[in-house]
């Protein structure tokens, strides 16, 4: 795993990351409204990998209990000073909490950055073991495909990207060649067959943004609230489809221990 602590305190302040670019926030809106379409009463939730509260802080307002866990130690200093979410340092190979002790556990942030296939399924199977009988995982992965429709449709893509960007489709091993830090890939099989391989049942994998995304970044920040709506529908419409789910930047696994 690449050291994570170094490489967020290098790069843009993590609060705002669903804020800067269009398909940022239409990830933030469309990850809400799917999780929050399957939470019923007030819950516990473990939002492991969660830096600094940005999901955190609507689950609370919510009225649900949530503790989260991040490697970053000033991601969990800033996550703790949030009302209602309670922080720690931690790992998602080697959680602390204890077997069966909470109804929901988000990975909206580790799969993808655990390059490895035995980290990403230690990870699973710990997320698994502090779910009660029947809870509820929720966890995120990127596309393989965000490098090739991200560049194609912003106009970078050229011969000196051509071949990084067919090798992330080809083996889901992201190089950093459009920035953010070597993380792995998923296609929405890929995720499926992990969850399912943790024991999960009742897998079921979305898409998130849907295939309008990269035209929302194009189109830039100021048109945002005029094309929101549309790409939300677009959004809704395919995020099951076999053919179209994974033309999203990111996919989002729903599962029960």
């Amino acid at each position: 795993m690449t050291d994570l602590p170094r490489h967020y305190a290098d790069a843009p302040a993590e609060r705002e990351r669903l804020l800067r670019s269009p398909h940022g926030r239409l990830e933030f809106l469309r990850t809400r409204e799917l999780v929050r379409a399957r939470l019923t009463g007030a819950v516990r939730v473990l939002d492991v990998g969660g830096g600094t509260g940005v999901h955190a802080r609507w689950l609370a307002e919510d009225g649900h209990a949530v503790h989260l866990v991040d490697v970053v130690p000033s991601h969990v200093a800033e996550a703790a000073r949030l009302p209602g979410v309670t922080a720690s340092v931690g790992d998602a190979r080697h959680l602390a909490e204890p077997d069966g002790s909470v109804d929901v556990v988000l990975l909206l942030g580790p799969l993808y950055h655990l390059v490895s296939a035995d980290d990403r399924a230690r990870a699973l199977a710990e997320a698994r073991r502090v779910l009660r009988a029947g809870g509820l995982l929720v966890a995120a992965a990127i596309s393989r495909y965000l490098s090739v429709l991200e560049t194609g449709t912003s106009g970078v893509l050229g011969p000196d990207l051509l071949g990084p960007v067919a090798g992330v489709i080809a083996t889901g091993r992201y190089d950093g060649h459009v920035g953010f830090t070597e993380t792995h890939w998923h296609t929405a099989g890929e995720l499926a067959d992990e969850v399912a391989a943790a024991g999960f049942g009742d897998v079921a994998v979305h898409g998130v943004e849907g295939p309008a995304w990269p035209a929302l970044d194009v189109a830039g920040i100021d048109e945002f609230d005029a094309r929101v709506a549309a790409a939300l529908h677009c959004a809704r419409l395919v995020d099951q489809d076999p053919l179209l789910v994974n033309a999203s930047a990111h996919l989002l696994a729903f599962a029960h221990a």
